[in-house]
């Protein structure tokens, strides 16, 4: 009798929690991030599938998680070495299980980030961005924290690498996140995903708090629509409908030519703009973007994600480090962006509320809808949800072009 209730102990996982606590502290990380998305509605879609990729990864005998390989391809396990890019897929999940198997196929590929991104693209509406053009420049201005954080990574003795990776959540963008980090320091990709969506989900929390440290009551009472009244705009486009589907098609073609590594993002993206503008014609497969192939895309995207996140790979000096880089790559992107319209308005007429540059962000559309409650609060007739909006889809775009030039130089 003992003998079987000593095989039934063995059977289970208790003797590994009890030899690696360490195990408990990543299913308290994924019961708080289950909490942020179920009880909070912090990017649910998102944060739930990817906690529970956590949650899965980290039980004992699994073989759940994602085992990350050398840049030779070499993986270790139980004391078998395994060359992944000599493995055919089959020979992946009998060996190495199934969300190794999800994992090289969809994400190390990077096929699952420019799908995500044909999504977002379709349900995208470039609209206001193409009203008001000249706001959109305070979107570029928003990834300076990209590259300021780059530079202070490389200081606190990240490679340039990872650094780069570590400076792209300044872009508040997840797809554009993995999909650098995937090209240039895959052995991260755990943290800096759950940073970058960590960072995404809390845009309610992280916006109000720098703003209030760096704008005046007086500056976020501008009211935007006094200010078209009193400065009235000189061109206004005629046949929308025909620009933005013009839109899409130039914006592939001028970033290709001189981006090209960042056109499997904007490519997908535009892609995914397109087939929504031209109507009627295309709903069909708008319909089926948006919908069916996001949604699959988000699923396989946060549990592969999750699973990165092992007690081995997460819990170290390193993903401290990615945590807090994270947060000053967010702010600072928020401030660069808000600094700009202050200097903006030093040298026009027409003034321009700061809270436009603080939705420099990718966090489309989170972050102007924040910006705009902000608004609202010190004037309730002050929506500046539209113009927000301009900055807010341009960032969008900029971060996806940062990205590229990050993995031409670095790739």
């Amino acid at each position: 009798m003992s003998e079987i209730f000593q095989n039934l102990y063995e059977m289970t996982a208790i003797g590994d929690l009890v030899a690696n606590p360490s195990f408990l502290l990543m299913y308290a990380i994924a019961f708080l991030l289950l909490y942020l998305g179920i009880v909070k509605h912090y990017e649910p879609l998102l944060l739930i599938p990817i906690a529970f990729g956590v949650l899965i990864a980290n039980f004992p005998g699994g073989e759940m998680g994602v085992l990350q390989a050398s840049e030779t391809g070499l993986i270790i396990k139980d004391g078998h070495e395994y060359n992944i890019w000599e493995m055919s897929l089959p020979e992946i999940a009998h060996e190495l299980g199934l969300m190794n198997f999800l994992y090289y196929a969809l994400i190390k590929t990077g096929f699952l980030p420019p799908v995500i991104f044909m999504g977002v693209g379709a349900l995208t509406d470039f609209g206001p961005m193409l009203r008001n053009l000249r706001l959109s420049i305070f979107g570029a201005a928003a990834q300076f924290g990209i590259f300021l954080v780059l530079i202070c990574a490389v200081l606190m003795g990240f490679t340039l690498k990872e650094a780069a990776s570590l400076g792209i959540i300044g872009g508040a963008d997840g797809p554009t996140a993995i999909f650098t980090t995937i090209k240039l320091a895959p052995q991260l990709l755990g943290p800096i995903a759950i940073a970058a969506y960590s960072y995404m989900a809390l845009v309610p929390v992280i916006i109000p708090l720098v703003v209030k440290l760096t704008c005046t009551k007086k500056e976020l009472k501008i009211n935007m629509k006094e200010q078209d009244k009193k400065f009235p705009p000189k061109n206004q486009i005629k046949n929308m409908r025909t620009v933005k589907i013009i839109f899409p098609i130039a914006v592939t073609t001028i970033v290709a030519i001189f981006v090209p590594t960042a056109v499997s993002l904007i490519g997908m993206l535009m892609f995914g703009n397109l087939l929504k503008e031209i109507g009627s014609d295309t709903s069909r497969l708008f319909d089926t973007i948006s919908n069916s192939i996001m949604n699959t895309a988000t699923v396989f995207l946060g549990l592969c994600v999750g699973a990165t996140m092992t007690s081995e790979a997460f819990l170290n000096w390193t993903t401290i480090g990615i945590v807090i880089g994270g947060f000053l790559a967010f702010a600072l992107s928020i401030t660069a962006g808000i600094c700009l319209v202050k200097l903006f308005n030093l040298f026009t007429k027409k003034k321009i509320n700061p809270l436009i540059g603080a939705t420099g962000l990718s966090a489309v559309p989170m972050a102007s809808r924040v910006c705009n409650d902000i608004a609202t609060k010190y004037d309730p007739k002050n929506h500046v949800l539209n113009y927000c909006m301009s900055s807010n889809i341009s960032g969008v775009i900029g971060s996806a072009v940062a990205a590229g030039v990050l993995i031409s130089f670095l790739g």
